[in-house]
């Protein structure tokens, strides 16, 4: 077989032609197109993961919606003093339960918000391992709206039988359209 050489460079040319347009045609059209399908898989996905969200948390709404309203109905009063009455009596009620000795209570208010405020009490025991531990229950068991933030716990002797307990709550006060 003999080629002429202008046909063989208008095959060459052809091919080359050829070749470049399926390189544009793969970087211009192809390419975009992969990825703009990926980017749309993913975000359908995302969406049915949100959407099964949405349905399992509608299924719950009642769940949900009894335990927001029994967490309103157990916070603290809205007066200062009421608040901090109903707290320090509910250390003295736990401490007499427990047979723990609190030594002190100081009570701080905090207002982070419009709509809220804490009431944060430095609460200072002594005790033996098993009345601490005793409070320790109390106060998380009570149904008032009361937040252990941290626990230090140290010896008061050698051997371990007598324990000093440094307790941070903080108790939630809402504004009255909360309630």
């Amino acid at each position: 077989m003999n080629f002429d050489p202008k046909n063989r460079q208008q095959v060459l040319l052809a091919v080359a032609l050829g070749v470049v347009g399926l390189w544009a045609a793969d970087n211009l059209l192809l390419a975009p197109l992969v990825k703009s399908w990926h980017e749309r898989t993913k975000a359908i996905a995302d969406l049915k993961k949100q959407v099964q969200a949405g349905q399992q948390m509608l299924q719950r709404e009642r769940g949900i919606r009894d335990r927001w309203a029994a967490m309103r109905t157990n916070t603290l009063p809205a007066e200062v003093s009421a608040a901090e009455g109903r707290v320090l009596g509910a250390f003295d009620g736990w401490s007499r339960d427990s047979r723990v000795s609190v030594t002190s209570i100081k009570p701080q208010w905090k207002r982070t918000a419009d709509d809220f405020m804490t009431l944060e009490c430095r609460v200072d025991a002594a005790g033996s391992l098993a009345t601490i531990t005793r409070f320790l229950y109390e106060v998380e068991a009570d149904p008032l709206a009361l937040k252990v933030e941290s626990i230090e716990l140290s010896s008061r002797d050698t051997t371990g039988a007598q324990l000093t307990l440094g307790l941070q709550v903080s108790g939630l006060v809402l504004s009255t359209e909360q309630r």
